[in-house]
Order: structure tokens, then C-alpha cells, then sequence
């Protein structure tokens, strides 16, 4: 605990062997009557027919470059994820750019300035985008007469402008995966689906306007949709709400069209050897979750066991993918 944190008061709430579902089992964790003994063995075969986040980049390696964006609520690992995929496809001698449309999304944390050979990174940052957006329409303009200048520069301070920024250099994004892989690795599904929105307006007022060379015309929607150009990476822990969550997301996805390429499971007890009773037992707990994706909800699925270590620089990242 961090001196400044240690000063201020505080409760501590165990982790128990149960879920905290029902009126009895809150009771009994704010009592603090709630069993520690539980040991309940963990049955690992829901786990045992996931392949693993190696199998993972074999598929992706093999279908060659394109577009891999990592999507979730927050807090599951997706940054994680797309980092350690990201090496991984590296090391194997591929091509590889790495970047966050995740306001907050700090990669530079994750790689810890520790960058394998034919690894970029970049982040889309919506003040720098819309600087360099507003910039370049002004100076676009810069023989306007000073009313209409007047205009458009009050245009150009509408929340709207940040958001046709951002969406800009989103598209840019998509559209390097054609020679090299692309894993972006986006911002919570709130933000993700806003920017999923804007991008679909934007396809249908370009398909209004495109007439009979509609044919020839690919918007980044129409990218986002195509199997061969993206793959959709669905990124949840094995418990019931960031499942329930991930669910939610894909529905929205399937709305717009987009079908995921499947799901990664992150941070699975049920995907390691442990023999702490307590472990074991919220192991047990993944169960029915774990075969729930497997069989109800994602088209295929990878599994990602909990480490005991924060995941920090390529050969940590490396470990995950085993590449």
C-alpha cells in the first residue's frame, strides 16, 4: 500500500469462496461471517476445451494482415490483450502497428518503452487530432473572406468537431491493415459504440450521395463489416457481469452488422494449476460461465489464465501468447 494511501482510513473486504448473490451471502461478508473454508474442487474442463491466446495469433498470423480491434467494458485487460497479440505477431517476423483510440489508453505503460523489431505504437489522441483537424481546415481556408472565416471557426469549437477527428484518424487506422496488421486496442464499448455510430452515419451519407459508383466506393464501416479485412476480438473475465456485458456488446455489434471473430477470456483461475483452496473454489465458480461462451455465445473462444505478476514489457507480453 502506497505511504499516502496507508493514511487514510479504510475497510478492507475479503475475497470469498462464494458468489455475492442474495440477500444471506451479503449479510454475511458485512457481518464478516462469510466461509473462507470452502473447497469446492475446480473442474477444469470447460477450460480444457479452450485454446489458448498462442492458438489465437496462430489463426491470425495465418489469415495474414488486417485490422484486429480489441473491444469490452473497462477493466477486464483488453490493453493487455491487444499489446501481448501485438508482440507476439512481431516476434514472428510480421509487421505489426499498435494503437488505442482509449482516451486514457496509455500503451507506453503496458510495453514499458520495450518494443520488439517490426512493433510501432501510436495513440489516437482526441486533443492532438483535433488540433491538427482544426488546423488543417483552417488553413484550408485561408483565403475565405473574415466573415466566413468567422464562421467556420465557430463551427470548428462545436463537441461535434473532436468526435469527426478522432473518427478521421480512426479511419486512417483501418486503413493501413491492408499491408501490415493493425491491432487496435479501443476505448470502453460506450466510447467504442459512439465512434461504431459516427462511422456508420457517415457510410450511409456517402451512399446517399455516391449514386450508381456506389460499387466502387468502401467506406470504413463496410471494412469493419468484412471478416477478411477485421477481426472483432471480444475481451471479458469468466465471471457473470463483465459476461453479461460482453453479450451486450456483441448484440450491439451483430445490430450494425458486424459479426466478432470471437472472445478472449482473460485472467482465468480455472486456467492454472493452483492448489489454494480458495482459489480453487472461485475457480469452480468460472464453470458455468467458461461454458457459457463456449457454447451459447462466442463463435470461438481463448482462454487467458490469471498471473501471479503484473503483465509489464514484451517478454512478460511474449509469455501470454508463448510466442
Amino acid at each position: 500500500m502506497p505511504t499516502a494511501l496507508r493514511t487514510i482510513r479504510g475497510a478492507s473486504v475479503p475475497l470469498v469462496p462464494a458468489n455475492l448473490t442474495g440477500v444471506a451471502a451479503l449479510r454475511s461478508l458485512v457481518s464478516g461471517r462469510a466461509s473462507h473454508e470452502r473447497t469446492v474442487p475446480a473442474e477444469p474442463d470447460a477450460a480444457r476445451s479452450l485454446p489458448d491466446l498462442e492458438a489465437l495469433v496462430d489463426e491470425l498470423a495465418d489469415a495474414g494482415p488486417g485490422a484486429v480491434l480489441l473491444l469490452s467494458k473497462g477493466g477486464v485487460g483488453k490493453t493487455t490483450i491487444a499489446a501481448a497479440i501485438a508482440v507476439a505477431l512481431a516476434r514472428r517476423g510480421h509487421d505489426v502497428h499498435l494503437s488505442t483510440t482509449d482516451p486514457a489508453g496509455r500503451l507506453t505503460d503496458v510495453l514499458a518503452d520495450d518494443t520488439p523489431e517490426h512493433l510501432t505504437v501510436s495513440r489516437i489522441d482526441p486533443a492532438a487530432e483535433l488540433a491538427g483537424y482544426t488546423a488543417a481546415r483552417l488553413h484550408a481556408t485561408e483565403r475565405f473572406d473574415p466573415d466566413r472565416r468567422a464562421l467556420l471557426e465557430e463551427d470548428l469549437r462545436s463537441p461535434c468537431t473532436e468526435e469527426l477527428a478522432v473518427f478521421g484518424a480512426f479511419s486512417a487506422l483501418l486503413s493501413e491493415a491492408r499491408g501490415r496488421f493493425v491491432i487496435i486496442d479501443t476505448a470502453p464499448s460506450g466510447h467504442t459504440l459512439r465512434l461504431l455510430d459516427l462511422t456508420g452515419s457517415y457510410h450511409r451519407q456517402v451512399m446517399q450521395g455516391a449514386g450508381t459508383v456506389h460499387t466502387r466506393i468502401t467506406t470504413p464501416i463496410m471494412r469493419l463489416q468484412d471478416p477478411n479485412w477485421t477481426r472483432m476480438l471480444i475481451v471479458t473475465h469468466p465471471a457473470l457481469t463483465p459476461v453479461a456485458e460482453a453479450a451486450a456488446l456483441q448484440d450491439d455489434l451483430r445490430r450494425a452488422d458486424i459479426e466478432p471473430f470471437g472472445w478472449v477470456v482473460n485472467a482465468s483461475l480455472t486456467g492454472t494449476s493452483t492448489r489454494d483452496p480458495l482459489r480453487r473454489a472461485r475457480a469452480a465458480l468460472e464453470r458455468p460461465h467458461l461454458q457459457r461462451v463456449r457454447d451459447e455465445l462466442a463463435a470461438r473462444a481463448w482462454l487467458v489464465p490469471w498471473h501471479t505478476e503484473t503483465v509489464i514489457g514484451e517478454a512478460a507480453l511474449g509469455a501470454i501468447a508463448q510466442a
